[in-house]
Formats: C-alpha cells, sequence, structure tokens
C-alpha cells in the first residue's frame, strides 16, 4: 500500500458576518468573483448567500493539506474584508435567524428548495467533508460498512453548533438535528457489494427522486464523484488545526480497515440502531459525555476512547505522515470542543455583566479570531 491510494481532499463550508453586526450577511457578487478569480473551482457559493464551500486540492498527506487550506482561508478572509465582512468556521451562527436569510439563486439550489420545501429554508448550517482515495469499488463499500462505527467518535470531536438563533440547545451539534430533516441523511446502510449500493441508487434516479447519488447526503458516503470515501459527519471546525486532526483519523482509519482487509480481517459491524445511540450521544455531549463500547457493554470516556483510538491508528498515522495530528485529538479532550469554548466564552462575557446579546456577540469575535489561527 502506498499513500498514493490513501490521498485526501477536505471540504469546509463557512458563514459570512457583518464586522460591525457581527449578524449574519450575505455574500456580494463581487466577493465570490474575486475569490473565484483566486481561487478558480475551489471556491463555490452554497445554499444560503451568506455561506461559501471551499475545497482543497487532492492532497497526498495531511501536510500538503494543511497548506492548501491556509491558502483557502486566507483568500476567503481578505476578500471578505473588503466588503466589510468575515469568515467563521461554526456550525451554526449563535444567534442570526434562518428565517431572514434567502438561498442562492442558482439551478441547483433552486431545485432543493422547491424539492425540500420548508426544510430546506432551515439549512442555516455548515459542514466538513474528508475525502480519502480509495480506487477499487468494493473497497470503498467495505470500508464504508464499518467504517461507521466510528462516526460518532468524529461527531463528538468536530461539534462547534450549541447555539441556535440565540438560545444554548443543550446539544454540542445542533447542526445535526437541522441536516436530519432531509431525506437521505444519518448513518449509511449497510450493503454487501458496490453493486448492491448502484442498484439502490438506480432505483431512486429511475423514479426521477434524485438525479444521482450526489443527492444522498449520509454521514458517510462512496462520493458520487471521486474514487473516494466521504465522511460527512461532522460540523465544520473553527481551526484548521481540529480540522487536520479530523482529517488525520478519517485517513488513518481507511488505511487501518484496508490493512485488515489484506490480512483476512476486519472490524465488526454493529447494527445502525446501537450505533445511531453513540451518535445522539456525541450529538448531545460531544467530548464532555462518553460512547457505549458494545464488547464491552459499558459507557466509556471519550478521553479513554481517544487514547483507544490513538494506539489502534498509530501504526497507519505513521506512515500516512499525520501522527502528531492524530495525537493532537487529545488536546481536543483537554481543551474542549468549539462548542465548549462558545459556551465559556459565553459564560464569561455574562460574568463581565454583558447582556446576552453582547454575550453572543463576544461568541461570534471569538469565532472570528481562531478562523484566522495559524493563516
Amino acid at each position: 500500500m502506498t499513500t498514493d491510494t490513501f490521498s485526501i481532499g477536505i471540504e469546509e463550508e463557512y458563514l459570512l458576518v457583518d464586522r460591525d453586526t457581527l449578524a449574519l450577511a450575505q455574500a456580494p457578487e463581487a466577493l465570490m468573483e474575486a475569490c473565484k478569480a483566486e481561487l478558480d473551482e475551489q471556491v463555490s457559493p452554497e445554499f444560503l448567500q451568506c455561506q461559501i464551500e471551499i475545497g482543497t486540492h487532492v492532497c497526498s498527506g495531511v501536510a500538503e493539506a494543511r497548506d492548501d487550506l491556509r491558502n483557502l482561508r486566507r483568500v476567503v478572509s481578505e476578500k471578505a474584508a473588503e466588503h466589510g465582512l468575515a469568515p467563521i468556521a461554526a456550525a451554526c451562527h449563535p444567534f442570526s435567524d434562518w428565517k431572514q436569510q434567502h438561498h442562492t439563486d442558482k439551478e441547483r439550489y433552486n431545485e432543493l428548495r422547491r424539492d425540500l420545501g420548508g426544510v430546506a429554508r432551515r439549512l442555516l448550517i455548515c459542514g466538513m467533508h474528508v475525502h480519502v482515495g480509495l480506487p477499487d469499488e468494493e473497497d470503498r463499500v467495505d470500508v464504508v460498512n464499518q467504517m461507521t462505527y466510528f462516526l460518532p467518535h468524529l461527531l463528538a470531536l468536530s461539534a462547534s453548533s450549541p447555539y441556535w438563533q440565540g438560545e444554548d440547545t443543550g446539544l454540542a451539534s445542533y447542526r445535526l438535528s437541522i441536516f436530519d430533516n432531509l431525506p437521505r441523511t444519518g448513518l449509511p446502510p449497510r450493503f454487501a457489494s458496490w453493486a448492491e449500493y448502484q442498484r439502490s441508487v438506480k432505483a431512486l434516479v429511475e423514479l426521477d427522486l434524485i438525479d444521482d447519488a450526489s443527492k444522498i447526503w449520509w454521514d458517510l458516503r462512496p462520493s458520487s464523484k471521486f474514487p473516494t470515501v466521504e465522511a460527512r459527519i461532522c460540523d465544520v471546525s473553527p481551526t484548521i488545526e481540529t480540522t487536520l486532526t479530523i482529517a488525520a483519523i478519517v485517513q488513518s482509519l481507511t488505511r487501518m480497515l484496508k490493512r485488515l482487509k489484506g490480512r483476512n480481517q476486519r472490524w465488526r459491524i454493529y447494527d445502525n440502531f446501537l450505533i445511531a445511540e453513540n451518535r445522539w450521544m456525541a450529538q448531545r455531549y460531544g467530548v464532555t459525555g462518553g460512547l457505549i463500547d458494545f464488547g464491552r457493554r459499558e459507557i466509556v470516556p471519550m478521553a479513554d476512547l481517544i487514547d483507544e483510538l490513538i494506539d489502534l491508528l498509530s501504526e497507519d498515522a505513521e506512515a500516512l505522515g499525520c501522527l502528531p495530528e492524530l495525537e493532537a485529538a487529545r488536546a481536543i479532550i483537554e481543551l474542549g470542543t468549539s462548542a465548549d469554548r462558545q459556551r465559556a466564552v459565553f459564560a464569561d462575557a455574562v460574568e463581565a455583566e454583558l447582556g446576552r446579546e453582547d454575550a453572543l456577540k463576544e461568541v461570534v469575535g471569538h469565532l472570528i479570531a481562531e478562523f484566522h489561527e495559524g493563516l
């Protein structure tokens, strides 16, 4: 196996805020044109006009992805500043109202608005996707079946959406509550082969329910465009380093599962009913709770689970050149997720006798600062 097989690509969605009011703001056409002039197809509009999406090139590993991601964030930030705006990489805006946002006038998004009705209007959410190259189609299905077990771990580490329309939801990732209202979301079903997966997609296409597999939005899927597996469960991360840690985990998991296959071994596959319970616990508590170890039949703290995950993947991460990024998952446990940090900023602002509205603005200011760390 070579690292070329496990090439990675990262997609992130950002929200644009007014630098003065810190509320969401629409992206002017001139901003998108300026970004495209420098980044070409690496940047695009998203469903709502207050969003912008970026994607790295195909990268050999995390180090290359870091350089690309830094440049993408830097350019978006510089061009946004020229219009009095700033990007934040949080899965939900702390206080802006979804009812005041407008969707992008583009054929794909007009179709989504028409097909999904009122559900689409609330999609004021941002995620991150990690692609890992797997040329063989059967390998892709096999890895998706097994990696599903680890999706709650990824969600817990990425959680960045505790607030929704000015209210603390009590969840670490409220984004998932919104996204799960769409059809064809959630944990991927298990398929015995690539052919079975293709037959299922074809059934919906032939009924004119979807155009192609890109309208299937599972937490993890074989990509509809590339020879990759695509992890989609994560909230977007305010800091680059958290993004890269999650990318390192996904890349290392892919290599580990492929390595097991070469030894006629595999990760045990559990029913989605059980994994969904862990998904909920990750969504609710982030890294402050735990997840069920189904073999041991007990709830294990996230700190212990991450230590076990690092031990499990160290060989693969070292081979891929991303061991430091993998081990940085421990820092997320120690320092908390973005959801934890946002709540801490809010609590400090309230303690300083700021009103609720101003305290939430402090949270947005914090998110702007974290976006620019390391640029």
